[in-house]
């Protein structure tokens, strides 16, 4: 139980850093931790439910696993669809060296919507 609730602290932590981070000059930092909350949030679920799963960023993969156990989790599809490249899209130089106002505010929005979803789902059992 103590190991779910520590997922869950860090999914809170990652998305709070985004947060204060949602200045232009850090936008990249910011979105990897939108993704990093949402793939944390994930696997609480997972951790909860004694499912083991693989070291990945892959948000993809952990809701198609969470699925398994509750398959409401499937509305979680396009979070997970938009918030996995952030993993690593931003993390080195390339390109493009940060996300749009546009795509920071949607993966912000869409962490929330994986950590707010997936901390209801677990509420009754952390009690």
């Amino acid at each position: 139980m103590n190991l779910v609730k520590s997922w869950l602290i860090k999914a809170r932590h990652d998305l709070a850093a985004a947060k204060k981070l949602d200045d232009s000059e850090y936008f990249d930092v910011a979105i990897y931790h939108c993704q990093q909350a949402a793939e944390k949030a994930l696997k609480s679920f997972l951790t909860m439910h004694d499912v083991e799963f693989p070291k990945t960023h892959d948000i993809r993969l952990l809701v198609q696993m969470a699925m398994n156990i509750n398959h409401d989790i499937e509305k979680l599809e396009n979070a997970a669809e938009l918030l996995t490249p952030y993993a690593t899209e931003f993390r080195y130089p390339g390109d493009v060296m940060s996300p749009s106002d546009e795509e920071m505010l949607e993966a912000l929005t869409k962490a929330k919507e994986v950590l707010d979803f997936i901390t209801l789902l677990l509420k009754e059992e952390l009690k």
